[in-house]
């Protein structure tokens, strides 16, 4: 276990929260750090400990020197219980958002062109 699998262990687990959970903009790159201050009261309280146990194992892996003096086991365990909670949502849920998504243009696209067409009858006075 080194520091560099920690600081992908956490950006997977940031990863996976941001697409399970929301709370990012389009485009942005999110940190584990990050993820926690908006999104992880979302998490059960067990795994948002375990959480703050990966983010705290990443920030010490900036220090190379407390870096290689640190057991990174809770770390790895906590990695693995996060992941095992975020990823079976993923698939279904994403497709299921999307569809909904998708319906929910279309019927906001009808509703404006509804809007006009009932604006521009009133105006040329047929109604």
């Amino acid at each position: 276990m080194t520091p560099l699998n920690v600081r992908s262990w956490a950006e997977e687990v940031a990863v996976l929260m941001a697409s399970r959970l929301g709370g990012v903009r389009r485009g942005e790159v999110v940190t584990l750090d990050v993820m926690l201050r908006r999104r992880g009261r979302a998490l059960p309280r067990k795994l948002y400990r375990k959480a703050v146990i990966l983010r705290d194992a990443e920030a010490v892996t900036n220090i190379p020197k407390i870096a290689r003096q640190t057991n990174f086991a809770p770390a790895a365990q906590a990695h693995a219980d996060l992941v095992a909670y975020l990823k079976p949502f993923g698939r279904l849920t994403r497709v299921q958002e999307r569809a909904t998504n998708f319906a929910a243009s279309v019927v906001f696209g009808l509703l404006v062109l509804g809007a006009v067409i009932l604006w521009v009858l009133v105006w040329r006075g047929w109604l």
